[in-house]
Formats: structure tokens, sequence, C-alpha cells
């Protein structure tokens, strides 16, 4: 599988933000380790999507399970048992569903890229 700059446009709801982020932080790697960092980036990635459809069962279910999906566990509880902020946090959350992926799925992209280089930063 080579790696050319098109391979990450298989993954879902990706944006030319995400896409550059990780061109950036794979400039120095080898075909290799550009493939390693695609398979560990791909698994731990969340898609807006994904992150808007966890938001909107804040509303229906549970409040705050988006903030949990996200690794923010004491957000997560405090929207628990707040109701999502008495539902304005989820609505701020529903607004910045695209926000919080990239937010979350560069820190990814950062972890991965630790694994990859086993302790190197790439910003």
């Amino acid at each position: 599988m080579d790696m050319q700059p098109n391979a990450y446009m298989m993954l879902p709801g990706i944006t030319p933000e995400e896409m550059a982020l990780l061109q950036q932080a794979t400039a120095g790697l080898t075909e290799d380790q550009k493939r390693n960092f695609f398979n560990i980036y791909a698994g731990k990635r969340k898609s807006p999507q994904d992150i808007l459809l966890f938001t909107l069962l804040g509303f229906i279910v549970v409040a705050g399970v988006q903030r949990f999906v996200m690794g923010q566990i004491g957000m997560g509880i405090l929207y628990l048992l707040t109701g999502g902020f008495c539902l304005i946090g989820t609505i701020v959350d529903l607004v910045n569903h695209k926000d919080l992926a990239f937010d979350y799925n560069k820190k990814m992209a950062y972890e991965s890229f630790q694994i990859i280089k086993g302790g190197g930063a790439f910003y």
C-alpha cells in the first residue's frame, strides 16, 4: 500500500484541515512508518458524523455521551449530572461537533506519531 497524499481521503468525514495536519505529521516518515501511522491513526480517529450522532444521543438518552467517547471523562460526568448543562452544553456541542472531532483527532495524530517515532514531536 503506497501512502499517497490521497490515501487519507478514505477516512470518513475528513476535512481539509485534518488532511493538512496529517500530511504535515507524516512528512518526514518513511513509507513503512506512514503505513503504520495510518493504521494506528485510523483506529483511534473519530469522524465528525460519529461525534454528531453521540451528541444527538445526549438529547434522547444520556447527556455527555460524546464527551465520554472523546475521552473527556470529567466533562462527561459533569454533563451527565447536569443534564448537559441543562441542554445548553449539548446544544453547543451539537453546533461545534466538527471542531470537537478535529481537536480529538489532532490529539490522536500526535499520539500515533509518538508511537511511530518513539518520542519525537511534529509541531
